[in-house]
């Protein structure tokens, strides 16, 4: 493996939770790290109170960690750098990007038309990028307690690399060249674990919740199959790893936003994105043109919608044609 050099510099772009966790995380092994901030307000009180007070409370930015607003001085002299933005601000931060800039990935949903977010980097002409998922919660990470994550590239070396300087005693990395099956797994966990906290808020138990963890497994193997992913990427960190953090999780903001629909609030609120029904949307569209099997994820997609109330999906997916397990 690589040696990570301490004083390589290493830029985060995003200062949400995760992105704050990452920089955190950075600052145990690197002189110093950059960590941008869209919004100029958002960078001026970190700089004064080193304590990212919406998204990650609880946890302080070490005096090694540079904050600003200004995307070109965060880069400059950068090799490459972790994106940690929402899906939907994804196309704009590599666009404003230099594609000579190596970029890990690290959002896990899809593009407003549907394409992974790699693919959208490389169609902007990125020539390394890698995807970086896993049972990450940010407010777990941020605290130094003990996880691992996965990163995906088709640039074996980049893969390596990122894993060299993301390394700490507490956060254990592993590489993986499937970048379809990691980037997906990611994606598709967050809509089942919308459908977990369906479940949770509407107080079915216990044997409902890991039935729906087990069969929304088998809904994303199935998914990832027809996608061209390899099939042991699902039952890895990014698959079910991911799947069982982010479906039983106090910290899941997409387990909350399916809880939030059972009780008929709104889903979504505090400025944070739940990537999961943007999701359940894309893909129920495409399992409607495609014919593909998608149940659970249509049955989110149809909740999210209105069209259907929580009760009336969950009788849907209980009253489907009885078949074989597989």
């Amino acid at each position: 493996m690589n040696e990570a050099d301490p004083l390589q510099k290493m830029v985060v772009l995003g200062a949400g939770g995760w992105g704050t966790a990452l920089a955190v995380t950075l600052a145990q092994t690197h002189a110093e790290v950059t960590l941008w901030a869209r919004r100029e307000a958002l960078a001026a009180q970190l700089r004064e109170s080193r304590i990212n007070s919406a998204y990650l409370p609880d946890v302080s930015l070490p005096a090694n960690v540079r904050i600003t607003s200004d995307l070109s001085a965060a880069v400059e002299g950068a090799d490459w750098a972790f994106l940690v933005v929402p899906s939907v601000g994804m196309s704009d931060l590599l666009s404003a990007l230099p594609p000579q800039l190596g970029a890990v990935l690290c959002a896990k949903g899809l593009a407003p038309a549907g394409q992974r977010l790699s693919e959208l980097a490389t169609g902007l002409g990125f020539g390394r990028v890698a995807v970086l998922s896993g049972p990450n919660h940010a407010e777990e990470i941020g605290l130094g307690l003990p996880a691992a994550t996965v990163v995906a590239s088709k640039d074996a070396e980049f893969a390596r690399t990122v894993q060299a300087h993301l390394m700490t005693p507490n956060l254990r990395v592993y590489t993986s060249s499937d970048v379809v099956g990691v980037e997906l797994g990611g994606v598709l966990k967050n809509v089942v674990a919308v459908a977990a906290g369906l479940g949770d808020g509407l107080k079915l138990g216990d044997n409902a919740r890991a039935s729906v963890i087990t069969r929304g497994l088998r809904e994303m193997a199935r998914y990832l199959a027809s996608q061209g992913a390899q099939e042991d990427t699902v039952y890895g960190l990014s698959g079910l790893g991911d799947l069982v953090a982010t479906a039983t999780s106090r910290h899941s903001r997409n387990r909350a936003a399916g809880e939030a629909l059972a009780r008929g609030a709104a889903p979504e609120g505090g400025g944070k994105v739940v990537e999961g029904l943007r999701t359940a949307r894309l893909l129920s569209a495409w399992a409607r043109e495609s014919g593909a099997e998608l149940p659970i994820v249509q049955g989110v997609a149809a909740v999210a919608g209105g069209q259907l109330s929580p009760q009336e999906a969950l009788s849907a997916l209980m009253q489907r044609e009885a078949k074989a397990e597989g």
